[in-house]
């Protein structure tokens, strides 16, 4: 089969395809450009199908024209990476793996997810030669009846108390809280105040405090891959309830030591038919002793 074959088979003839050769997607928020040819890498893939099977019109779009994926944007750039010359090359204090091999499912890329498999993460020394799921069962069957079957419980057990934190090996540490809201001054013909709004809860402090009090509710991606050790105060929270992070927090053993605020006019009018618009900035101080 000629090389001419191979590309009409996998639907990418640049005189047949109905895409330009430079492609723009916008990947949960993140906008990403790269080329055609690099998304139909793999074929029966998710994106082989979306951008060799399909026309450009049976793709969703965003309001600047760019193709859609409601997915991950921060581990998209694994994806591509991935795509671009079929390697995997991850940064050392990874600690996405599982999340990043739900991705690689998704977007159908078998090869990636066998690579990234939790067996093979430092993490996660539990492999499938220890126990095996039945899927239909839901539950691990270990050889519980024998004595080796007892003995791998306890190897288990040992294992899970290893990677639960103790209170005595916790890290002691701050995090600060913060968030930049509006709240609005009741008209004089109101009796009602509009509450604060909430525009986005800010994380400042050591990275591997932030993602043990936070996990998966951590948006990392203005500030990725920064090791455990090294400090930040460019992550944020997926969510928008201080309460919640209050929660999260107390529940690791932190507790609140200080806090500080400001507030600020952002806009007022003489006309009393008119609300009046304040910005104001927060800080919360937590310590885990």
């Amino acid at each position: 089969m000629s090389l001419a074959d191979t590309d009409t088979e996998r639907g990418i003839s640049g005189a047949e395809s109905p895409f330009s050769e430079v492609i723009e997607l916008n990947v949960g928020g993140q906008v990403y450009v790269t080329r055609h040819i690099t998304l139909v890498a793999v074929p029966d893939s998710l994106l082989w199908t979306m951008f060799s099977k399909k026309t450009p019109k049976d793709l969703a779009r965003d309001n600047k024209g760019r193709y859609f994926l409601d997915r991950d944007g921060f581990l998209f750039r694994y994806i591509l990476d991935y795509l671009r010359d079929l390697n995997l090359v991850l940064p050392d204090y990874f600690p996405e793996q599982s999340r990043l091999q739900r991705e690689a499912e998704f977007f159908q890329l078998q090869d990636l997810s066998m690579r990234i498999s939790p067996r093979m993460s430092k993490d996660n020394s539990i492999s499938d030669d220890i126990c095996q799921s039945k899927p239909e069962e839901g539950v691990l069957q270990c050889g519980i009846g024998t004595s080796s079957g007892m003995e791998t419980l306890r190897m288990m057990s040992a294992m899970s108390s290893a990677h639960s934190p103790s209170r005595e090996s916790r890290k002691s540490g701050y995090i600060t809280i913060g968030y930049r809201g509006s709240y609005t001054i009741g008209r004089d013909i109101q009796t009602d105040a509009k509450f604060r709004r909430v525009a986005r809860i800010t994380v400042c402090g050591k990275t591997s405090l932030a993602k043990e009090v936070f996990s998966d509710t951590l948006n990392e991606s203005r500030d990725p891959d920064r090791p455990p050790e090294r400090y930040t105060s460019r992550y944020y929270l997926k969510f928008n309830f201080l309460e919640q992070a209050f929660d999260k927090l107390t529940e690791v053993g932190f507790h609140m030591v200080a806090c500080s605020s400001t507030g600020t006019c952002a806009y007022t009018n003489n006309d009393p038919n008119e609300d009046t618009f304040w910005t104001s900035y927060m800080e919360y101080v937590f310590c885990r002793d």
